[in-house]
């Protein structure tokens, strides 16, 4: 009897493969083939693994997700007693949680996980797999603390485990959510261990490379989260140099990267997801260093890239790809995310070089992708960067009442410290040029230099800016002064080329203001040549008024006409943009403080749903 019973069983999975892989797919009838073997009543084997295909496939190729998930909770139940039925059961495990998290419920996934890593310290590929899905639910809560623990563990477990890649990722994924967790000073042992076991690794290059480039993109954002422009060149170049080493058409793919040992079949990213991700640490560094024209290049090719990946499905799962990317749900939700960073980052640009119909364009195609967001918490995390542009705009505008209300909710939505800071220095430039003396007082109680990180260099500087433009407003000449020089010697230590060009432009002004033209003349006149090469419009309109009066002063009558037509044409050219911009309806999100975005015309170039 049992022999017949395996023929049927047999007959009835080929028959189900059959109709799964026919052109096009029969799936009515492969599910009927898979649910017709619970009528020979089964050995449990057999029925927990028959569950497990039928969820994966309903949840497929189909939307039936309350059945799917039925089938896995069945599978997942009946495989735990079962002794040395590790697929079955793991996976169970797996995808029933990643369902559970995709679903809104990660309460209902950690158990599962949990449970899940205690019956699998048998299997390295499995515990670490899980270990790894568990501390991303958390991650993805904000759990931190959690997921860095877990982490810990897999540190400890693959070392025992002899997976000394695998090692590395776990060491490698517990440093990047320090960082994101701004434990700055727990980063810097771990990304020295890390650094150290990849420049002395002695297994396959190739798994030696793909660590590499982890670690830098990790050295990179350390730095540049710092504002430490100039410090973080050597490695963003050996970063760039690394990624082309990976995307050469000689480079193997991810599986053989992985290479067949037990629990080492992990990547962090595919090759195409790690192109994308330096493609847009190259644009953060340009936009801070204030090379607009740069960013906007590396920003066009880098949405190219994430449309290729997108179109050719390469956001998969690789060997059971981990961190960011986890299967090809996971490959979408990276692509969207870097998608939205890179719109954000254009929008800034856009905004510094003066076109700001231009910014308003990719704030709109911004706001527009919120709509097609993978999960709710996704687009709750991008939506205060989308209020704080738009207060930038706002401001750009000069609709001050908008950027204060816009910035206003940035502060009240953002639970990332360096945002909520940088809205609440911009919204002391509003308090400043409305003169609200008062309101100011309180703001820069929280955002003076003192009050910042230590390790937020740009943010500090750019306080520090800001203390030098209040003394100027309210004429404290010196003390301003003080303040600016503060601002150069942090800006220039660091190449942060447009704080250098706003302090030059602004200690001019105040020369000018107490009648040292000498002294004026050798602030402009570079903050001019900087201004143009970033090219930031505003600081250019600025330092030619200033220029005008200096040559006027001089009695330089040609000089002086050329810098009054130089700041006209400026002047012209920012009108014209000023008017288009208020031509575009999507200049109503000026208005927007709740809920989603208003409903606008998709705006030219709107990436579509992922």
């Amino acid at each position: 009897m049992a022999s017949t019973q395996d023929a049927w069983y047999i007959s009835l999975l080929g028959l189900a493969e059959h109709f799964r892989t026919s052109n096009p797919p029969d799936i009515k009838s492969c599910i009927q083939c898979l649910q017709a073997v619970f009528n020979f009543k089964p050995p449990q084997r057999v029925e927990a693994r028959t569950h497990l295909q039928l969820g994966n496939i309903l949840l497929t190729h189909t939307k039936n997700i309350d059945l799917a998930r039925s089938h896995l909770e069945q599978s997942w139940c009946l495989s735990q007693t079962i002794n040395g039925f590790d697929d079955v059961k793991f996976e169970a495990a797996s995808v029933l949680a990643e369902l559970f998290e995709q679903q809104g419920q990660p309460t209902h996934s950690k158990p599962i996980l949990r449970k899940a890593i205690e019956l699998s310290q048998h299997s390295v590929y499995w515990h670490c797999r899980l270990i790894f899905q568990l501390a991303q639910i958390h991650a993805t809560e904000r759990e931190y603390e959690v997921a860095s623990s877990l982490l810990g563990v897999g540190v400890d477990y693959a070392q025992i485990s002899n997976a000394a890649y695998t090692r590395v990722l776990f060491l490698l994924s517990r440093v990047m959510l320090l960082l994101i967790d701004k434990k700055i000073q727990e980063v810097l042992p771990l990304l020295n261990q890390a650094g150290h076991l990849v420049e002395t690794w002695v297994g396959s290059p190739h798994q030696k490379e793909y660590l590499k480039v982890f670690f830098l993109v990790l050295q990179v954002c350390h730095y540049l989260m710092a504002g430490q422009v100039k410090s973080v060149k050597p490695c963003l170049k050996q970063l760039q140099q690394s990624i082309q080493t990976i995307m050469a058409p000689t480079w193997p793919d991810d599986d053989a990267v992985c290479g067949s040992a037990a629990g080492e079949s992990f990547v962090w990213l595919s090759r195409q997801q790690l192109y994308v991700l330096v493609y847009l640490v190259t644009v953060m560094h340009s936009a801070q260093a204030g090379y607009m024209d740069k960013a906007h290049k590396y920003t066009e090719k880098a949405l190219a890239q994430i449309d290729k990946l997108t179109s050719s499905e390469e956001g998969g799962d690789a060997g059971g790809a981990v961190g960011l990317s986890g299967g090809p749900r996971g490959g979408a939700v990276l692509a969207w995310r870097l998608r939205m960073a890179l719109l954000e980052h254009a929008a800034l640009c856009r905004l510094v070089a003066g076109g700001k119909a231009h910014a308003l364009h990719e704030i709109a195609r911004a706001a527009h992708l919120l709509s097609s967001a993978p999960s709710a918490s996704t687009a709750a995390a991008h939506t205060p960067q989308l209020h704080c542009l738009l207060g930038l705009y706002a401001m750009s505008m000069n609709c001050m009442e908008a950027a204060e209300a816009q910035f206003h909710t940035a502060i009240h939505m953002s639970q990332e410290r360096d945002l909520w800071m940088f809205a609440k220095l911009n919204l002391a430039i509003v308090y400043l040029r409305g003169r609200r003396d008062n309101d100011l007082a309180q703001l820069m109680e929280q955002v003076r230099p003192e009050a910042l990180p230590a390790y937020a260099h740009g943010l500090r500087a750019a306080s520090f800016y800001v203390l030098g433009l209040q003394a100027f407003f309210q004429a404290r000449y010196n003390e301003a002064k003080r303040y600016l020089r503060e601002t150069l010697k942090m800006a220039n230590a660091e190449d942060l080329n447009r704080l250098t060009s706003c302090s030059l432009v602004l200690l001019g002004h105040i020369f000018l203001s107490i009648n040292n033209s000498r002294e004026s003349m050798n602030m402009v006149t570079p903050a001019m040549q900087l201004a143009s090469k970033i090219p930031d419009v505003h600081v250019q309109l600025w330092a030619s008024a200033i220029l005008k009066d200096l040559y006027r002063l001089a009695g330089d009558t040609e000089r002086e006409n050329e810098a009054y037509q130089m700041h006209c044409n400026f002047s012209q050219a920012l009108l014209k943009d000023h008017f288009q911009a208020t031509q575009l309806p999507q200049h109503a999100l000026v208005h927007w403080t709740s809920g989603p975005p208003p409903a606008l015309p998709p705006p030219p170039g709107a990436a579509p749903a992922t």
